[in-house]
């Protein structure tokens, strides 16, 4: 089955000049999405995680299945002040401006083989800093698994662990 025949496009969204990769025509078709998890499932097995770092927020989408089919937890990476209880945060720069990225702070432990998980790749901004964020934590952070890379905006670069992504687009 070929993923991409599953995810639509939608120019200038959500500003012009922008080309968005929409998942929600692959999570409507329950045949296609098996499909996806389970080659992301066979992908990232080799690396034995005790979790899955999902990022806000169809990163989550993409987690929680997973988990279930590998046997390991998840834990929730968000924007600053969506998690209740103690957290920790990491600070990032954008293109104009800075992020805050946070989880809980007693979602891990120290030792923990973790895997960041998201839909899309793009810039890495967001990726390398949950990457950044997990390392704070003490976990050992694995690799890092997407449905979508987008080619030429560098994100590999701002990881410094494995990446898999199932399909890749120019940018």
């Amino acid at each position: 089955m070929d993923i991409a025949d599953h995810i639509r496009t939608i120019p200038d969204f959500p500003k012009p000049g922008i080309l968005f990769y929409d998942i929600s025509t692959l999570l409507v078709n329950p045949k296609a999405w098996r499909h996806t998890v389970d080659q992301l499932a066979i992908a990232i097995r080799k690396h034995e995680p005790n979790l899955l770092a999902g990022i806000e927020s169809r990163g989550f989408l993409l987690a929680a299945p997973l988990a279930l089919q590998l046997n390991c937890g998840v834990v929730m990476l968000r924007k600053e002040g969506k998690l209740p209880g103690e957290t920790i945060s990491h600070t990032y720069d954008l293109e104009y401006g800075s992020d805050t990225i946070e989880m809980q702070s007693d979602a891990t432990e120290p030792g923990q083989k973790v895997i960041i998980i998201d839909d899309l790749l793009a810039t890495g901004g967001t990726a390398g800093a949950a990457l950044t964020l997990l390392r704070e934590a003490g976990v050992d952070v694995r690799a890092a698994a997407f449905i979508i890379e987008l080619e030429g905006l560098g994100g590999r670069d701002h990881l410094d662990v494995p990446v898999t992504s199932l399909l890749k687009f120019e940018a």
